[in-house]
């Protein structure tokens, strides 16, 4: 969508090219990282959440579910990085409702820059979100003990992977923020979409303890998918398979949901 910009002095409009849009994108993806570094609560979510879910599954469930805590952890540290990067997904929906309900956005439309721009800062700055939470996850975790059984080319895949599908489920998480009237809309509804996706899968437990009802849902479900690869690349075990499936299902997300957050975010600005 072509966007003009008004000069002052009776000079004619100057329609912005897409080298002015990625110019404009890329100073707003700055900024969505600047926020980063600024917001204590979201630094203290990045880095504490993962270390405190760390410690609680693999100390509190770890004897009961593996038999002890250290296989335990080799095998829910993968569906930890799964569950961590999707739950970080869920700030960009709440951030982007922020700056729309605090105005932010409407100062952005008196700007001259184009109009995608602040979507698309927000969504490639929120990328440093996820790496941050795969890192902050993966590092505390070989504290307690993990370790990678493949190697380092099949690790990187796995974090490579990760946020792909991430990129994928913010997309969501846009939609969400842009449909919600407030933040605290944005956590309840984001959660509701969120927890079933992620506690209905075998991200903590096997599938093959559930009862029969559920494991149908858990086989169908991207997150079980998702985690069965990163238990592959990290860890050993098939890996062909759920990646492909993931991302499969990851480019279906994509597909349906950025469109309709695209087509919100438009009505919006």
């Amino acid at each position: 969508m072509s966007t003009t910009t008004a000069v002052a002095g009776g000079i004619e409009p100057r329609r912005l090219g897409l080298g002015d849009g990625l110019r404009h994108t890329f100073t707003l993806t700055w900024r969505s990282v600047l926020k980063i570094r600024t917001n204590l609560e979201d630094v203290v979510g990045l880095s504490l959440q993962p270390i405190m879910f760390l410690l609680l599954f693999t100390y509190v469930f770890g004897g009961a579910i593996a038999g002890g805590t250290h296989q335990y952890l080799q095998f829910e540290l993968p569906g930890l990085l799964v569950m961590t990067v999707v739950f970080a997904t869920m700030g960009t929906g709440l951030m982007l409702n922020q700056d729309i309900t605090g105005g932010v956005f409407d100062r952005f439309r008196s700007l001259p820059i184009a109009r995608w721009a602040p979507l698309a800062g927000a969504v490639l700055g929120d990328m440093v979100r996820y790496m941050i939470s795969v890192a902050v996850t993966l590092g505390f975790g070989m504290v307690l003990g993990f370790r990678i059984e493949t190697n380092p080319v099949a690790a990187a895949a796995g974090c490579l992977l990760l946020l792909v599908f991430a990129l994928a489920m913010c997309w969501v998480s846009t939609l969400i923020g842009l449909l919600s009237k407030t933040p605290q809309g944005v956590q309840i509804y984001g959660f509701l979409v969120m927890f079933p996706l992620v506690f209905g899968s075998n991200l903590l437990v096997p599938s093959r303890t559930m009862p029969g009802w559920l494991q149908a849902f858990v086989q169908v479900n991207p997150m079980t998918y998702l985690t069965s690869a990163e238990r592959g690349l990290l860890t050993g075990g098939p890996v062909t398979a759920p990646t492909v499936r993931s991302l499969l299902w990851a480019l279906a997300i994509l597909v349906v949901f950025a469109p309709l957050a695209v087509r919100a975010y438009r009505r919006k600005s």
